[in-house]
């Protein structure tokens, strides 16, 4: 079993938590080559702090991966089945088949419920210290108080009653009690107060992997909001006016607690901010292969969760005409990863919440054309050394057109003959203390056909695309337009053309949470072309140390679990619902559509972008385009007992399951329950 730890290598922090004393099913003394007691070296300060790094684990396990990833976003009104498959996790998608043995359930309650069990023992063991600095103690006690309100924070909006537990409990209690919701809130509430109070604004040992002041604030905004769907209230007010009023204190104070919106969306996703990003008020921190903490990854640290938002290139188009390089057959592409899942696709609903003339949200969340990729990078600096995924040359990666192709896409017969060359060309670098590969794009600009290196551009983000896709664009082989596309437009255009709109069966499915099935009689050319969907890109981290090795499902980047738009979201969220004035809730998103924007020129009413007044559905919208896919859907819905009236009219397909006097708690797993004694009183919250 690995070891975690939060060290610095190099001057550079390594990344990623990994135990250094103990984990969940081992004791410490496994890990104490001499023999030391565990309470010698837990009273000592240097063994008490590493073993406080445990609290982060539940971090780097399960969120940055997919398990929370995808029940904290699914099941809502954002998020569907692509191509009308009901196979992959459709207990959390459509509450089909829900019981208490749910896998990605049961991981959430792990992730959460074990990291609390280390929170209260480092916060306990810190009155036993008999050493150590007492600033030092305070702020690491801090940090532990934070994580833990963040994990008692999850499992009360999932699970809803659950044991409040907040000291060392060696002798586990296998007769548990539930707590009640408002107990709960209390004690999360207080845990970030102190946290607040006693957190640094810069991180501990300058460590940005350490939660700090700003995060405690932020999630106390969140956690005011979520407690007060729940009806709750503190000394008189209502926590829908606590959350606004925390809100507006991280707002106006964002300055000295070291918080910062960026005034262009396009940078809260840009490769360069990755790894220390303005924006960011809570993070969970990637792994990085240039660190000697890379070596020290467990089985439990896969940060997948890009590829479930991707589709099937291989299943769309196969592998011998417009798309050159397998991803399926092969499992590796190095510029889009391996899109072997295909399990979530946005709502017509979702897709609709953009206005892509002039919110470039769009193309910063969505990847809608689809290209090859060139290695000229790698080739020209290993040459004969490249690894097999980069060893694409440019003409290799450029498609000619021919009969056959256009006849099977439905491309104009005039296009024979032309060529659709690449976008992306990426280099190779070995993390050769670690084996594990890189590969760094970089674009192609249009109109330059060299294939010389100097023609490459580094760009903030290389997922994204041009927007819209011109019709002489010739670096993309398929495109899925927004707006729909006439004949004569297709006929313009020598890729793959598909409307948005064309995919979803809304004959059967008014509300536009059913996409086509991969059927002959689809309507589409070729009936394959039904396995697409608007990809989301924002955890598809391309950039010099975002690999995890050659497994080429796996990113390293790190995942925000709160950023300051949300506090912009919740400030306007609560004003509503404190006081109902729709101009003060408008005057919060507004800030958020403004660097939205594609032309400041547009920032106006009469271009929809800004707001005169303000309704909850325009919040529910602009919590859609700011901050889907980033955990935060599922927890909206519920904080305003929105499931019904929402699945009813954008997600049929979660809708006809979806029994509200059960689907607003999630199921207590079979396995938590089948250790103590009591699971018939305990209960299973109705599975």
């Amino acid at each position: 079993m690995k070891a975690n730890i939060i060290k610095e290598t190099g001057g550079k922090w390594g990344l990623g938590l990994l135990i250094v004393l103990c984990v969940a099913s081992c004791r410490l003394k496994e890990y104490n080559p001499t023999s030391v007691s565990e309470e010698a070296v837990l009273r000592n300060y240097d063994g008490w702090k590493a073993y406080q790094s445990n609290c982060y684990t539940g971090l780097w396990g399960s969120l940055i991966g997919m398990p929370y990833g995808i029940v904290s976003e699914v099941g809502t009104d954002l998020w569907t089945f692509p191509y009308g498959n009901h196979n992959q996790n459709k207990d959390v998608m459509a509450y089909e088949e829900f019981t208490t043995n749910s896998g990605l359930v049961r991981n959430v309650w792990d992730f959460a419920w074990g990291s609390i069990k280390d929170c209260n023992k480092t916060i306990e063991l810190s009155t036993k210290l008999t050493n150590g600095n007492a600033s030092d103690i305070k702020i690491l006690v801090a940090e532990a108080q934070l994580l833990r309100a963040y994990y008692y924070s999850v499992i009360v909006t999932q699970f809803g009653e659950v044991p409040l537990i907040t000291v060392d409990d060696p002798v586990k209690n296998l007769s548990p009690k539930r707590s009640t919701v408002p107990e709960i809130y209390t004690q999360i509430v207080s845990d970030l107060r102190a946290a607040f109070q006693n957190l640094p604004v810069t991180p501990f040992e300058n460590n940005p992997q350490r939660v700090t002041k700003k995060a405690a604030l932020g999630l106390l905004a969140r956690v005011y909001a979520q407690g007060a769907g729940e009806g709750l209230s503190e000394g008189g007010k209502s926590y829908w006016l606590r959350a606004k009023e925390v809100a507006d204190s991280l707002i106006t104070n964002m300055g000295p607690y070291g918080a910062a919106l960026y005034d262009d969306f396009s940078k809260v996703f840009a490769a360069a901010n990755n790894r220390n990003n303005a924006e960011v008020l809570f993070t969970a921190y990637g792994l990085n292969p240039y660190t000697a903490s890379y070596d020290y990854a467990t089985g439990n640290t896969k940060p997948n969760l890009y590829l479930h938002y991707y589709p099937k290139f291989d299943d769309a188009f196969g592998t011998a005409d417009v798309f050159k390089r397998s991803v399926n057959s092969n499992t590796s592409n190095a510029y889009y990863g391996r899109l072997n899942q295909q399990f979530i696709a946005p709502t017509k609903y979702l897709i609709n919440c953009f206005n892509a003339k002039y919110d470039k949200r769009w193309e910063g969340t969505f990847v809608t054309a689809f290209t090859n990729y060139s290695g000229v990078q790698a080739i020209a600096s290993l040459a004969s050394g490249v690894p097999a995924p980069a060893n694409v040359t440019y003409s290799a990666a450029t498609v000619a057109l021919t009969a056959a192709m256009c006849t099977k896409y439905g491309i104009d017969a005039s296009h024979v003959g032309e060529k659709i060359y690449p976008y992306a060309d990426v280099n190779a670098r070995n993390a050769s203390q670690n084996a594990t590969w890189q590969y760094i794009p970089q674009i192609w600009d249009k109109g330059v056909y060299t294939g010389a290196t100097s023609a490459l551009k580094t760009v903030a983000n290389a997922n994204e695309h041009p927007y819209p896709l011109a019709p002489d664009e010739d670096r993309f082989f398929a495109y899925l337009s927004k707006d729909p596309l006439s004949a004569a437009d297709k006929k313009a255009r020598r890729y793959v053309t598909v409307n948005i709109d064309d995919l979803f069966d809304m004959a059967s499915d008014p509300t536009g949470s059913t996409y086509k099935s991969v059927t002959s009689n689809n309507g589409l050319t070729p009936s394959s072309l039904a396995n697409l969907f608007p990809a989301m890109s924002k955890f598809n981290h391309n950039f010099d140390g975002g690999w995890l090795g050659g497994n080429f499902q796996q990113k390293l980047g790190n995942i925000m679990i709160m950023r300051m738009a949300e506090v912009y979201l919740i400030a306007a969220e609560a004003t509503l619902h404190a006081g109902g004035d729709g101009a003060a809730a408008a005057k919060y998103l507004n800030e958020l559509r403004k660097r939205a924007c594609r032309n400041p020129a547009d920032f106006n009413a009469s271009t929809g972008m800004l707001l005169t007044t303000a309704t909850m559905n325009d919040v529910f919208d602009e919590y859609a385009r700011e901050l889907c896919g980033e955990f935060t859907r599922w927890a909206l819905l519920k904080r305003n007992k929105a499931f019904e009236t929402r699945l009813q009219t954008y997600n049929k397909t979660a809708s006809v399951n979806f029994n509200p006097a059960r689907h607003y708690k999630r199921p207590i797993p079979f396995v938590f329950l089948n250790q103590i004694n009591n699971a018939d009183d305990f209960g299973t919250n109705g599975y």
